[in-house]
């Protein structure tokens, strides 16, 4: 049995991220971790606030949960002349020092949460309100200077989402990264940041690793 009364603690900047890591966490068979306890908090001073002062929110939780992350955008930060890795680094040792020792990470988003977006899924289409419009969303995007041909992403990834909904009369909300983190297949997703948040997952969480 765990001392703990909860496996992971998250702390994030604003709703949208909040919405993207619980669809994100809904799927733990897809990312090979076993079925979480855990708790999404957003920080009142968004991005600044989880750098600067997400390890005093999180001391308090020592004792409660078993691990903890703290996930911010770099673009908001403060501190984009900061390298993503930079970023993590900091954030990190303040963790540990805050009581967490090896138990706490940060990981940055570089530039914005929307990076884990856009991927070559038709459920992204669909989720933004363009499902059956032409042209298809990609090619849509390159006419309009927004997503260069030979590039992985739009160089603005939120401007380019807000660009898109607008075209497309759809309301941005926090729903939109929910569902689009619970259908697309993080086997699309080529960010480093995804990349370590579901490492880290499943060093801390393997899927054999229940009492």
């Amino acid at each position: 049995m765990s001392a703990f009364a909860s496996d992971l603690v998250i702390l994030v900047p604003d709703n949208n991220m909040a919405a993207a890591i619980r669809g994100v966490l809904s799927r733990p068979k897809a990312l090979a971790i076993h079925r979480l306890l855990f708790d999404v908090y957003v920080h009142v001073e968004r991005d600044p606030g989880c750098l600067n002062r997400g390890h005093d929110f999180l001391r308090p939780l020592t004792k409660t949960y078993a691990h903890a992350l703290i996930l911010f955008d770099r673009d908001g930060s403060g501190q984009e002349t900061q390298t993503r890795e930079s970023l993590e680094e900091a954030v990190t040792r303040r963790m540990a020092a805050a009581g967490w020792e090896d138990r706490g990470r940060a990981i940055v988003l570089d530039p914005e949460l929307e990076v884990w977006v856009w991927s070559d899924s038709t459920h992204v289409d669909r989720c933004l309100g363009w499902q059956g419009r032409q042209p298809d969303l990609r090619t849509w995007l390159r006419q309009q200077g927004s997503w260069l041909q030979d590039d992985p992403k739009p160089a603005d990834p939120k401007g380019a989402m807000e660009t898109v909904l607008k075209r497309a009369r759809k309301p941005r909300s926090s729903s939109i990264y929910e569902q689009i983190a619970q259908k697309v297949s993080f086997r699309r997703c080529a960010d480093p940041a995804f990349l370590r948040f579901r490492e880290l997952l499943r060093k801390w969480f393997p899927e054999d690793s229940i009492d």
